[in-house]
């Protein structure tokens, strides 16, 4: 969507929930940013309600288009993992994600890319209209701790455009990225349009918002309400998350410890994750989340929602027919033991997780598939509620041991990775775990298997694949036999970037599209509406298209 549609949704969409003191007065005349400013010195509460928006955006219904799969970043989670190789999605009429099945997604007039690109850009000008309005240097205790906030959100949302609509960082640094917008530019970028930046820029801006966050919440007195707002655990887990992209190995480490020293959450016990849960952004493990209220209108929708796509034991779309199942190979590789097993349906459809109810009515009246994932509780735990008001995770404690242990092994220390790996897994997980992993590269490979397990279904997938460069391969997985179905979305695309300065994927020679032609297909393009609307953004600066890719038979 166009640069300056955004602006005026955004706009709107804050003043839905009650932030439109800080834009005009009583009687609707503009006031200026220092009158703004001096607004929130006097009274710093005015601004919490525009910090309370950015965080409603999360989990807004509609706000793109009128279609079932637009319900804020959730769905951008469901979109990015439905394109992986971890997720597999039926191919039937309820599975509105089926899109990513074929890369159909990713083309520059699908519903998905503008989804995707609005909906962080929307949370994006939200923010910028919170830093316009604070000034960098205040020293109100409160005031810092929602600049804090607005700053974390806005990287957050452009981490998440840099790797959607660019390679990863590493070997792309010169490459163009996605157009900068903050409060020193919003309005000029509205009128006249914007290009686009370098990933280099992009993971700059990201860094300095992260770093000055961080800064902010540690002198800052006042804490957060609830763990729909960024703390200071929180924020250092995203620099983690960043400088984990970007091979800045040892900044990761410091920060993936940090974000557990300074965090009240603790990784969840087998005893907690042996039954369908991560429902609740109470739960011991959670450091951030969405907060869903039974009352919010995704849930009021009653399927337009996450829970609805993903859920397998609450009325939704993935429970009469749009199963959400784990990749059999996948599968196979958690142990015996491990009860991250019950996670997931076996082979005759059955979960050690479950209780007599829940497996009933899976077996009985929804006839489950095998490998379908019961991870996820429905609401309150009453099986088929039509209730959806499930909150989504965003970072939970336990991604932080396995960004440290991945980040040890790569910085140097591959002993050290290795057994903050094993001693996670063995504490909380599987007490028989062991790798025979003994080099950096080996134990960082470890850490993804761990990775693909412990966070499945939780929007981080697709980024693993990308940074790692591990490319999608379906070809050979079980994906081909998970059902008649899934043969024709078998693909084999190979990730090449590395030493090539356009940073290219190509299909395999012979296994699908034209042998050796140049594609993007593990990227998006930047949406139609931006490019023929945007003057400094057009059809030559977009991504390149793709051919029909063709399964691997």
């Amino acid at each position: 969507m166009k640069i300056n549609k955004i602006l005026t949704l955004a706009m709107a969409s804050t003043l839905m929930v009650g932030c439109a003191d800080l834009d005009t007065e009583p009687m609707g005349r503009d006031i200026t940013s220092d009158q703004k400013a001096n607004t929130v010195e006097n009274n710093p509460e005015k601004v919490s309600a525009s910090v309370t928006g950015i965080t409603t955006m999360f989990s807004i219904y509609n706000n793109v288009s009128e279609s079932h799969d637009d319900f804020g970043y959730p769905s951008i989670m469901l979109y990015l993992d439905s394109r992986g190789v971890d997720m597999v999605g039926c191919d039937v009429g309820y599975n509105w994600f089926s899109f990513g099945l074929d890369f159909t997604d990713r083309s520059l007039s699908s519903r998905v890319t503008n989804v995707t690109w609005s909906t962080l850009y929307n949370q994006i000008y939200t923010a910028n209209m919170v830093t316009n309005t604070i000034a960098r240097d205040t020293e109100d205790e409160t005031l810092k701790f929602y600049l804090a906030q607005a700053l974390a959100l806005r990287a957050f949302d452009y981490f998440n455009l840099a790797q959607i609509f660019q390679f990863t960082y590493k070997g792309n640094e010169d490459a163009p990225c996605v157009p900068i917008i903050t409060e020193e530019n919003q309005l000029e970028a509205g009128s006249n349009g914007v290009s686009r930046n370098t990933v280099q820029e992009v993971y700059d801006l990201i860094l300095k918002d992260l770093s000055d966050a961080i800064q902010m919440l540690s002198t800052s007195s006042k804490k957060r309400d609830d763990k729909r707002y960024i703390s200071l655990d929180v924020a250092y887990g995203l620099r983690a998350r960043v400088n984990l992209v970007m091979q800045n190995w040892s900044a990761a480490a410091a920060d993936a410890q940090e974000a557990i020293k300074n965090s009240a959450s603790r990784p969840a016990t087998i005893e907690e994750v042996s039954t369908p849960t991560f429902k609740d952004i109470n739960e011991s493990n959670w450091m951030w989340g969405i907060l869903i209220a039974e009352t919010d209108r995704v849930v009021t929708s009653g399927i337009v929602n996450w829970i609805s796509h993903m859920g397998s034991l609450n009325y939704g779309y993935a429970s009469v027919g749009a199963w959400r199942r784990i990749n059999p190979t996948l599968y196979d590789l958690i142990g015996a033991n491990d009860p991250r097993k019950g996670w997931f349906l076996d082979a005759a459809g059955t979960s050690a997780n479950l209780n007599e109810a829940q497996q009933a009515y899976l077996t009985k009246t929804a006839e489950a598939p095998a490998y379908t994932q019961v991870k996820f509780a429905p609401y309150k735990d009453e099986v088929y509620t039509s209730t959806n008001a499930n909150d989504v995770p965003l970072m939970r404690i336990e991604e932080m041991y396995l960004i440290l242990a991945e980040a040890q092994a790569m910085a140097g220390d591959p002993a050290a990775g290795k057994n903050t790996l094993e001693t996670f897994v063995r504490t909380y997980r599987d007490p028989s775990y062991s790798t025979g992993a003994s080099t950096a590269e080996a134990v960082q490979n470890a850490v993804w298997t761990q990775r693909r397990i412990e966070l499945w279904g939780e929007g981080l997938s697709y980024f693993d694949l990308l940074r790692l460069r591990k490319g999608v391969d379906r070809a050979s997985t079980a994906w081909k036999n998970i059902d008649k179905n899934m043969p024709k979305y078998n693909y084999q695309i190979l990730d090449t970037q590395a030493g090539e300065a356009d940073a290219i994927a190509k299909v395999k020679a012979g296994q699908g599209g034209t042998t050796g032609e140049a594609i993007n297909a593990l990227i998006f393009q930047i949406p139609d509406d931006e490019t023929e609307s945007n003057p400094l953004i057009d059809e030559k600066d977009n991504n390149l298209g793709i051919p029909v890719l063709e399964p691997v038979n």
